[in-house]
């Protein structure tokens, strides 16, 4: 494989962990966040709920986009989204004392904004690779997608020692 497709690989892996770690990250805080904002293991829930259903509403909208204007055209505004939302949720836990729907709504951006990046990181490496390297380099997605998975709870945890809702301004990074 060759030093640029590599990097490709490596940026489109990293797109890819990011997507998962937009729920998985969340889980260590929610007593921290029941507390805090003082709602309900419900709606503590409705913080991944709010996530991943608009998520899996707009992956099919985001994948017709990327055929018809380009998969950069769409990734790129995507993890740009899942940034705002991320920020959008920190903001207004950290300035509003009524902050749950604010929070709420980040999130359903920031679902938004997942749903054009881990399925077309997938498209664009059947773009970008030919057969011979395409399988091995949609492993390493799924490689990815699996450490997200395994280090999410951790780094969740890591995090939230600074303070719980650092988690979301860490989207934003």
């Amino acid at each position: 494989m060759k030093k640029d497709s590599l990097l490709k690989l490596v940026a489109l892996s990293g797109v890819q962990l990011i997507m998962v770690l937009g729920n998985s990250m969340l889980i260590p805080v929610f007593p921290d966040m029941q507390r805090a904002l003082e709602i309900s293991k419900l709606q503590a829930g409705l913080t991944i709920t709010l996530f991943s259903l608009p998520a899996g509403i707009v992956i099919p909208i985001m994948g017709f986009l990327c055929d018809k204007i380009g998969r950069k055209k769409i990734i790129v505004p995507s993890l740009i989204l899942y940034a705002s939302g991320g920020l959008i949720s920190g903001l207004a836990v950290t300035f509003f004392a009524k902050s749950f729907p604010i929070l709420l709504l980040g999130r359903v951006v920031q679902g938004i904004g997942a749903a054009g990046t881990g399925p077309i990181a997938m498209a664009l490496v059947s773009d970008i690779f030919t057969s011979n390297e395409r399988s091995k380099a949609l492993g390493s997605l799924e490689a990815a997608n699996g450490l997200g998975k395994v280090l999410s709870p951790i780094l969740g945890s890591v995090i939230a020692l600074i303070v719980w809702y650092a988690i979301f301004f860490v989207y934003a990074i």
